[in-house]
């Protein structure tokens, strides 16, 4: 039997790649669903050139237009990210994929609903997706 391909967080198949050195393996991907399944494990932090560990980061700003911003220092880091994205998604769609898996919540690999926080530290809104989830998805956000 052929093998669908999908892509899939790297995180989600075990491998400690985290902001916290940690990974969210989630066996049901890996035990049940890998019988049947070739991931391509994608790992935006990592893959633009972010250390593990790392300073955690969330998405800031316009919920329509997110800024991906390290959360103690500060940094943005959404003009990198978006960078990035762009290139890897190409890549990826030599890879033919049948389809994503991302980690829920990640202000990078989230779908939908990432929380959006609000410049000096006030109202959280939601956004549609994370920064590499918007490129991927083709409903990508502002240029970087």
């Amino acid at each position: 039997m052929e093998k669908i391909k999908l892509g899939i967080s790297t995180c989600l198949l075990g491998k400690n790649i985290r902001y916290d050195g940690g990974h969210k393996l989630d066996r049901f991907l890996t035990d049940t669903l890998g019988q049947y399944v070739e991931y391509v494990p994608v790992c935006p932090e990592v893959e633009c050139g972010l250390p593990v560990p790392r300073e955690s980061m969330h998405l800031e700003g316009d919920p329509e237009s997110p800024r991906l911003v390290t959360s103690r220092t500060k940094q943005d880091m959404t003009g990198h990210m978006l960078r990035w994205a762009m290139k890897r998604v190409v890549e990826l769609e030599k890879e033919e994929l049948c389809g994503f898996i991302f980690k829920s919540d990640s202000p990078s690999s989230g779908m939908e609903r990432i929380k959006v926080y609000q410049e000096g530290g006030g109202h959280v809104c939601k956004s549609l997706h994370g920064a590499f989830s918007a490129s991927a998805g083709g409903g990508g956000w502002a240029s970087p």
